[in-house]
């Protein structure tokens, strides 16, 4: 929910938990914010399941994790540099920006060489990686990479925090999600980062982002043990 809720979804936690369990969609809410939210429960699915079988990253991984979180939302895009299907994970042939008059990113032609090296770097980081600090610094430095490179026409957001979780998924962590609420400092930290070539933006507020959801879960998991002790009184 916070993840689409980013990227413009207007469902709430309550919405979407309807639409998993039930199959209710929210009166009154377009019909592409329901598609949105059930295709990346379906990549978040495949993401913990994959992790499972320490399958590596790779372009064809990044490719299949886009793909399942664009399947009913993407199509045929024909530009000046070919035909490519955003549902099917491949790589945009067209320049892209970040809102109206907003950042360019790289040029197409880039793309595929520079997700061959963040794919190899990734799976170099992961040999030496020992700590939680370590683990969680290469899960949000992914996260932040992958944004920036921007490989998609569509879902470069949604596939990027899903990479993160992914390698949170591998080493067995408690996955870090990106609070709607606070998705003005999560731009902000984006750019700065992108902007000054330096990672400490992002990863300074991706700590905070970290130390607020194991905040709530133990408040959670508190609440529900009280719970629990007065039930059986």
């Amino acid at each position: 929910t916070h993840s689409t809720a980013i990227e413009g979804s207007t469902l709430t936690e309550l919405d979407t938990q309807l639409l998993f369990d039930e199959g209710v969609t929210a009166k009154g809410k377009p019909l592409v914010y329901h598609l949105m939210n059930g295709d990346l429960k379906q990549a978040y699915e495949l993401a913990k399941a994959e992790s499972d079988r320490l399958v590596p990253i790779t372009p064809a991984f990044l490719k299949t994790l886009n793909a399942t979180l664009m399947r009913t939302t993407g199509s045929v895009h024909s530009v000046m540099g070919g035909s490519f299907d955003s549902s099917k994970g491949e790589f945009r042939l067209c320049g892209v920006t970040a809102g109206v008059g907003g950042h360019s990113y790289m040029n197409y032609l880039k793309v595929p060489a520079k997700i061959d090296e963040l794919c190899a770097i990734l799976q170099e980081k992961q040999k030496t990686v020992g700590t939680f600090r370590e683990q969680y610094e290469l899960s949000f430095n992914a996260h932040l990479n992958l944004v920036t490179i921007h490989p998609w026409v569509d879902g470069n957001g949604r596939t990027a925090r899903l990479l993160m979780n992914y390698i949170q998924f591998l080493y067995n962590l408690f996955p870090t999600k990106i609070f709607k609420e606070d998705r003005d400092g999560y731009i902000l930290a984006l750019r700065q980062s992108q902007e000054e070539d330096n990672n400490l933006p992002f990863l300074a507020f991706m700590a905070e982002q970290l130390k607020k959801s194991l905040s709530l879960e133990i408040e959670r998991f508190d609440s529900s043990q009280k719970r629990g002790f007065n039930f059986m009184f």
